[in-house]
């Protein structure tokens, strides 16, 4: 298997971010999967390393990245050392990440060998915020082929509904959110609204679901504490095309953990990658 860690790209404000690949070498043009990380998260968490391994398996070109406003760093981009970064995160800014992968595919000039990457095979994956990202994404793109999201939220703006929180967010210009791995207070600015507000319509997951004119597979676990399962039934009722698929017992990270000692996935982790590679597979070309 080949794996090519921690390529150096250039997101929003200049920023740069890191992507990895991995594949099965054999001359064969493969689908690419572009997977994408949710909120507090980032591309070397947990069980992503070893769901990348299973879909290079299964015939695929698998790309995980971190948002170039993720926390992390290129020095250590399995920790937030930049808290000003991700409090400088938007929508905007991680849509720009996902458009820099796709330059990067596309320019002829990527690391991954020519014979082994379908370009008329890209298929985007998107856990939990990312999920939502990931709709936006596909709902624009006509090079993106078939859109999947794992324990994705159904709206973006789903953290501000409380009238108090946004009155005191406003006036302070940040509240923080508390890193339940590391403890770590990390600073969330009000630009962050401000950016949603300005392109709300173009932001509006729903909308995006109801108009994308490509399969769409929704995965979900029915003991999600974070993301509740309802919001993948919403996904899969505003697009009547799409399949819904629910894991049984499964929680938001399917039953990984950071750090994952294991070299075996857990099961409800393994039950979502064969979903997704079989429903994958009847897309591809």
């Amino acid at each position: 298997m080949e794996i090519i860690k921690d390529i150096q790209l250039t997101g929003a404000e200049g920023r740069p971010f890191l992507l990895d690949v991995y594949y099965e070498k054999d001359g064969r043009a493969k689908p690419v999967v572009i997977f994408a990380h949710g909120f507090k998260g980032f591309k070397d968490w947990g069980i992503w390393g070893l769901i990348a391994r299973e879909f290079a398996g299964n015939g695929f070109v698998f790309i995980k990245f971190n948002f170039s406003h993720n926390g992390t760093t290129l020095a250590n981009p399995q920790e937030f050392g930049d808290l000003e970064a991700f409090g400088r995160n938007n929508y905007s800014k991680e849509l720009a990440s996902l458009e820099a992968v796709m330059q990067w595919l596309h320019s002829g000039r990527n690391e991954i060998p020519a014979a082994e990457a379908s370009l008329e095979n890209i298929f985007l994956i998107g856990h939990s915020r990312g999920g939502a990202t990931c709709a936006i994404k596909a709902a624009q793109d006509v090079r993106i082929k078939a859109l999947v999201t794992w324990a994705a939220v159904s709206r973006l703006d789903y953290g501000w509904q409380d009238p108090m929180l946004m009155e005191d967010w406003e006036r302070r210009g940040v509240y923080h959110v508390i890193n339940g791995r590391t403890g770590q207070r990390m600073p969330i600015y009000y630009q962050m609204y401000r950016d949603f507000m300005a392109k709300r319509e173009a932001l509006d997951v729903e909308q995006a679901v109801r108009s994308l004119d490509k399969p769409l597979l929704a995965v979900h676990g029915s003991e999600d504490p974070s993301v509740p399962v309802e919001a993948a039934r919403k996904l899969h009722a505003w697009n009547p095309g799409s399949e819904l698929h629910i894991i049984e017992g499964g929680n938001h990270v399917f039953g990984g953990s950071h750090p994952y000692e294991s070299e075996a996935l857990p099961e409800h982790a393994r039950e979502l990658v064969e979903a997704t590679v079989k429903f994958l597979n009847k897309w591809r070309k």
